[in-house]
């Protein structure tokens, strides 16, 4: 199975603050799997660190993110992945939730914007959350 998998849960320092989301669970899950990391942020072009972002009234308001999420969708695509894991609340790779904006840590429900092109492109996306370990 071809797993595009959000680089941040494999350890890569690719997270906003420059440091990694690395889930012992997901690298369980996949350990026997063919992985496709990727970071929509950084396919963006945006740096590491970075200013944290969050999605308002369903907009990042960076054009990163929507370029980098292209980016990371067509790599999807031409490797042919099954499936997908993403780091949690994200506003590129959040699959059912993502921070309402206001950066007060209040989650709402809603998706980022790489989440919604896999989905929207028929590539299933898993929550990091909801892999056991």
């Amino acid at each position: 199975m071809r797993i595009v998998v959000s680089a941040c849960l494999l350890g890569e320092n690719c997270k906003y603050s420059g440091g990694n989301n690395e889930n012992k669970a997901v690298l369980n899950f996949v350990k026997d799997h063919e992985l496709i990391p990727v970071c929509p942020e950084v396919l963006g072009g945006l740096p590491v660190p970075r200013m944290p972002a969050e999605i308002v009234n369903g907009v990042v308001r960076c054009r990163a993110f929507r370029s980098g999420a292209a980016k990371a969708l067509t790599i999807a695509l031409k490797e042919k992945a099954d499936m997908a894991i993403l780091q949690s609340r994200s506003p590129s790779c959040g699959v059912k939730a993502v921070y309402d904006g206001t950066f007060s840590g209040k989650i709402i429900p809603g998706e980022g914007v790489f989440a919604a092109l896999l989905r929207e492109n028929g590539i299933r996306a898993i929550d990091a959350a909801d892999i056991d370990v």
